[in-house]
């Protein structure tokens, strides 16, 4: 038996990026996923790619910070399944032409940056808990980062998010670990993606060689299937014992000290 068998798993941002590898990740193991993006043509296509392996998907374009489509997604998936076992909470967005010192940011791009990372955790948590009661428990998966969990400088707004999706699930995990629903959170780093380049290796003054030499203990970038992986266990029934941890999927980044002064060769 898959280790998504009957599940129906819902993923946000899975137009692209991580959440599609999940997405895929997800039917491969015999979930029925909700592939949920603002962008038409990354979920279509996610979608697609899913049917063609005999596979099961279905698209709902969402702005994920709009309670009516968001409701409109959770009404969709009650009326169509009857049930839900798994809500990934993938959709994330970083601005890094924006977002900065917390001094520089302007009440906009907070509020924008907000509205995607954060308000849209409380929005699918909101309107999916209900229906994950009725199915019986389930499991909900936030996304956070690095930035949660320690210290980045010139991303206030995004670590803000970041570091409240790390509060939030805690509460959650509490909140509703007695109706069977389990909470956790994955916090990955350099993992190589298209927001990996927006926020780093597309700088001019990023030494990328230093990075890796320096701040990655296993000395390489993460792949998006490797945060996939860790969110098909987190789904599946063998981290049923598994409630209100923070996961990080980072090569060792965050517990690594400042490795400035090693010698040459040992960076």
């Amino acid at each position: 038996m898959k280790r998504l068998e009957n599940k129906v798993a819902l993923i946000t941002g899975s137009g692209n990026g991580i959440g599609k590898v999940a997405a895929m990740k997800f039917a491969e193991e015999g979930a029925e996923v909700i592939v949920v993006d603002i962008d038409d043509k990354g979920g279509e296509f996610t979608v697609s790619e899913i049917k063609q392996k005999k596979q099961n998907a279905h698209f709902i374009k969402c702005d994920v910070a709009s309670s009516a489509q968001v409701k409109g997604v959770l009404d969709f998936t009650e009326k169509k399944f009857g049930r839900l076992d798994v809500l990934y909470n993938n959709a994330s967005v970083y601005l890094p032409n924006d977002d900065g010192i917390i001094t520089d940011i302007s009440e906009n791009t907070w509020e924008k940056i907000i509205s995607i990372n954060l308000k849209s955790i409380f929005l699918f948590c909101k309107f999916a808990i209900p229906l994950m009661i009725k199915s019986g428990g389930g499991s909900i998966i936030n996304t956070a980062s690095s930035a949660g969990l320690i210290g980045i400088p010139k991303c206030d707004a995004y670590t803000a998010t970041k570091g409240a999706t790390v509060a939030l699930t805690r509460s959650l995990a509490v909140e509703f670990g007695p109706r069977n629903i389990r909470v956790n959170c994955i916090a990955p780093a350099a993992i190589k993606t298209s927001m990996l380049a927006q926020s780093s290796a597309d700088r001019p003054d990023f030494d990328e060689k230093r990075f890796l030499g320096l701040r990655t203990p296993l000395r390489r970038y993460g792949r998006p299937e490797e945060v996939a992986n860790t969110a098909v266990f987190l789904a599946s029934d063998e981290s049923s014992y598994i409630n209100g941890s923070i996961i990080p999927v980072d090569s060792g980044i965050m517990i690594n000290g400042d490795l400035s002064k090693l010698p040459e060769e040992n960076a």
